[in-house]
């Protein structure tokens, strides 16, 4: 008589691989909390003044258990700075992607930014407190700061050399110009506003963005956008 295999050992197995499924999950879930944590308190004191025992402390874990997550102080800083870029290309950069290209890309990318400004007014922004903290110190963590802003750099200067593609702005604008300058009004609101607390800080940034359009753009750019004087692509 033949007899069947138990089903005991496919069930225990299956057991066990739920287990640890869950238990992966569970460790991904307290790594993710860690990693709020790390970003709200970097937003207050830095990146600089992170540490696994202050992180404990704020987490209510212990030092072994913050660690076993991380492994380093540097690794824990280079997370919270990917979570930043995240958050960062969620609010600012993906949005602006649902525009047309050309200027109303381009305002998107402001805008976006310029509300995020307006949050981070009170809480500080990583990006520029961690340029002033890692900006003489070379290694992992400046590489990982220095090419997340390089990431979105590019991400405007992409949207202003379409902008001229698509006849929005004059033949002769400088795209690497009008890109720098619109960076310069971001940096310049930040301090303004956190250091110097004026209160029209972001005012002033919106008209510096408007005098910017109206130095590069063609007059008919300022409303509705003109046709296209090269060959139109898909959006991208």
């Amino acid at each position: 008589m033949t007899v069947s295999p138990s089903p005991a050992k496919p069930v225990r197995a299956s057991r066990q691989g739920s287990r640890g499924g869950r238990a992966l999950q569970k460790g991904q879930q307290t790594k993710q909390a860690i990693v709020d944590a790390a970003l709200g308190l970097a937003a207050q004191i830095g990146l600089e003044g992170l540490s696994i025992g202050a992180l404990a402390e704020v987490t209510q874990m212990s030092k072994s258990g913050v660690f076993a997550h991380f492994g380093s102080r540097e690794e824990l800083q280079i997370s919270v700075i990917r979570e930043y870029y995240a958050r960062f290309a969620d609010e600012v950069f993906s949005p602006a992607m649902d525009e047309a290209r050309g200027l109303p890309r381009v305002r998107a990318l402001f805008s976006n930014w310029m509300k995020r400004v307006a949050v981070e007014i009170q809480s500080g922004c990583i990006f520029i407190s961690g340029a002033v903290e890692f900006d003489d110190r070379p290694g992992p963590v400046r590489d990982a700061l220095a090419s997340s802003v390089k990431v979105w750099l590019a991400a405007m200067y992409r949207a202003v050399v379409q902008a001229k593609e698509m006849g929005h702005l004059k033949q002769d604008a400088d795209e690497e110009q009008m890109a720098f300058e619109i960076h310069g009004l971001i940096l310049a609101s930040h301090y303004e506003a956190r250091f110097l607390e004026n209160p029209v800080s972001v005012t002033r940034a919106n008209q510096g963005f408007e005098n910017i359009l109206a130095r590069y753009g063609k007059t008919v750019a300022a409303g509705s956008a003109p046709s296209p004087k090269s060959n139109p692509r898909s959006k991208e």
